[in-house]
């Protein structure tokens, strides 16, 4: 009995592997390369997905230095912009100057002929008609002088009552005066001119010294005689 049962059993087995080979058997060629291109495509999918994220990384990197080169080009392009235009600027102001100093040297060497004729028109009293023509003729070359000085930007200074500054006026004389205080300008010696706001040449000033400055040298030589008259009237009184 147990060996009828263990024979059905193995003939059960053998039947199970039998219908498993049939299986096997059953599928086609078609099938199985349908298998395998689908399992090459999925591989081929797994490489392009790789080299995809390794070509972006490599772009990434790649904008981030080209991003780097444009910021590097565009700071050198800034800074040579800048270089250019100060140096623009210094050159119109070095022309500027230049322009300045040879209009100034032309002009300071007209300003004596200005300086003779300011001169004659208040030393020279023309009383003959002829004198007065002669008069009026050079007054008349002075006025178109002065108006070719006024065209080139030559102005006049004006000093009398002003304070005293060095970097405008140069003081020749020094003197007391009860009208003006310490050192305002009394009186111009000879007149001073500006071109375009700058010094063109200096005036030729007195300068105050103030009131009470001549009563205290008179006082000094005051006490000075007094001390001298005390003294010869001791020496008297010894003799």
């Amino acid at each position: 009995m147990i060996e009828n049962q263990s024979e059905n059993i193995d003939n059960k087995e053998n039947d199970l592997s039998d219908q498993d080979n049939s299986l096997e058997d059953s599928s086609s060629p078609q099938e199985l390369t349908t298998q395998s291109n689908e399992l090459s495509s999925q591989k081929t999918e797994e490489i392009n997905t790789e080299e995809l994220k390794n070509s972006i990384s490599n772009n990434d990197a790649r904008l981030e230095q080209l991003e780097k080169e444009h910021e590097t080009l565009k700071n050198q392009y800034v800074r040579i912009s800048a270089d250019f235009d100060n140096f623009r600027k210094r050159q119109s102001r070095d022309q500027d100057d230049l322009k300045i100093q040879l209009v100034s040297k032309t002009l300071t060497a007209i300003l004596p002929i200005v300086d003779n004729f300011e001169r004659a028109r208040q030393q020279l009293k023309p009383d003959s008609e002829e004198a007065q023509a002669l008069h009026r003729s050079y007054q008349g070359l002075y006025k178109q002088l002065v108006e070719v000085l006024k065209q080139q930007g030559v102005s006049p200074m004006r000093v009398v009552g002003q304070h005293f500054d060095p970097s405008l006026h140069e003081a020749v004389l020094r003197d007391s005066s009860e009208e003006f205080k310490e050192d305002i300008i009394i009186e111009e010696l000879q007149r001073g001119y500006h071109l375009e706001g700058k010094v063109l040449r200096h005036a030729l000033v007195k300068v105050s010294m103030g009131p009470g400055k001549q009563n205290s040298q008179e006082e000094v030589e005051k006490d000075k005689v007094e001390v001298d008259i005390a003294s010869e009237e001791n020496t008297s009184e010894n003799v």
